[in-house]
């Protein structure tokens, strides 16, 4: 049975590409980015799925009032197979924004295709696990094959901007969803030659900082208090952090925490006058042995120097603050059994590590489910151009069909 689910993955090319086509064309972006939210996507995906007639759909919806819809759906898709214990594959439907649009070479919301890669914003992140995922089913479904683990797919919403309405409100308010000896997969990370198998993350800290100066005219600076001055000394200052927390893990690339000044909003709209307000934003990715209380400690420290220094007031919030939850064990099983896949399907020895990004497998681990993050990626996301191959998508593929075919089914 594996040898005809893996020639129906070689013949899905065209089927890939009419799905990242429409996928693509509806922007899922949340209300933080500005966004109506996944509800669109969600309601093409349900019609795609039924067609799938051994499969079952839930959606479930967390509220959000900031949308439309007034909700935020997670689509949850079953396969049964002999056993009720499952190989779970879960992505997210969400996107982020097209950042500078001068920068594409073409409409972000039509896909572009050239040859072997597709372009549009969402075709690695996370359409790429997404449709992996989507044809795996398909060929099931094409072939009528048994399994003996079942199959889930949990395609989920608001991953971009934290995750509390999408996986995190799962598991809080439907914990059965998931039992405690299920396979969980996420393939939302990746390496070019796809040997890399993600089991640790660091800590999330995203902060909003209030830079507030006193707005004056522009020709007598001296009357007011410059506020775009204090914020460009305090993000100077906050490079500090790079030598307090300077700690280095070589399970992580990098292997050392890091603090990136990111975003940074408008102030005043014209040229001759001093900014009274500025607001800007920190990227902190911390190796799990910091706690982040610590380095919230020293960021306020920073900022008080600051204040003294600029007579400025500063305040920061956050935006997203999550602890490092514990690393998945190297041994335990869904990484051997993808280890193992990986060295029949592709011959490559695959290595353990962890990232700075946040994946949804930090939700499972801090509930002491193990979780792997796993696929290949040419990693474009959140990139102007972002694109993906047709290759590597059906390649993942058909990876996940080794992890849920057993030996017996394989022969």
């Amino acid at each position: 049975m594996l040898s005809t689910i893996l020639e129906i993955l070689d013949a899905s090319t065209d089927e890939l590409v009419r799905l990242q086509t429409s996928l693509v064309a509806i922007p899922a972006l949340g209300p933080t980015n500005e966004g109506q939210g996944e509800a669109a996507k969600a309601g093409f995906l349900a019609g795609y799925l039924s067609a799938f007639s051994g499969a079952s759909l839930e959606v479930i919806d967390a509220p959000d009032p900031r949308v439309e819809s007034g909700r935020r759906p997670s689509l949850v898709i079953r396969r049964p197979g002999r056993s009720v214990r499952t190989l779970w594959l879960i992505a997210h439907t969400d996107v982020v924004p097209t950042g500078d649009l001068s920068l594409w070479q073409s409409d972000p919301f039509v896909l572009r295709r050239e040859g072997d890669l597709i372009y549009g914003r969402g075709v690695e992140d996370n359409h790429q696990g997404l449709v992996s995922a989507l044809m795996l089913l398909r060929a099931l479904e094409q072939a009528g094959a048994e399994t003996e683990l079942s199959l889930g797919i949990l395609l989920a919403a608001d991953e971009e901007t934290g995750n509390a309405l999408g996986i995190e409100y799962i598991l809080r308010e439907r914990p059965d969803v998931f039992a405690p000896d299920d396979l969980v997969l996420i393939p939302d990370f990746g390496t070019r030659d796809g040997s890399a198998i993600e089991v640790a993350e660091k800590s999330v800290l995203w902060l909003k900082f209030t830079v507030q100066g006193r707005q004056c005219h522009a020709s007598t600076p001296d009357e007011g208090i410059n506020s775009l001055v204090g914020a460009s000394a305090l993000i100077l200052a906050l490079g500090r952090l790079n030598h307090v927390f300077d700690r280095q893990d070589p399970l992580f690339d990098p292997a050392a925490s890091t603090f990136a000044p990111t975003r940074k909003e408008a102030n005043v709209p014209n040229v001759n006058t001093i900014p009274g307000q500025d607001v800007f934003y920190l990227d902190c990715r911390v190796l799990p042995g910091y706690p982040l209380d610590d380095v919230e400690r020293e960021i306020r420290s920073i900022c008080d120097e600051v204040e003294a220094e600029r007579g400025v007031r500063i305040s920061f919030s956050h935006v997203v603050r999550e602890q490092a939850a514990p690393a998945s064990p190297a041994g335990c099983e869904v990484v051997t059994r993808l280890a193992a896949a990986l060295r029949e399907e592709r011959g490559i020895e695959p290595r353990v590590i962890g990232i700075g990004g946040g994946t949804v497998a930090a939700a499972f681990r801090k509930r002491g489910l193990p979780a792997a993050c796993w696929s290949t990626l040419l990693n474009t996301a959140h990139q102007p151009n972002e694109h993906s191959s047709i290759s590597n998508t059906i390649a993942d593929a058909r990876v996940f069909a080794r992890l849920l075919l057993d030996s017996g089914e394989q022969a």
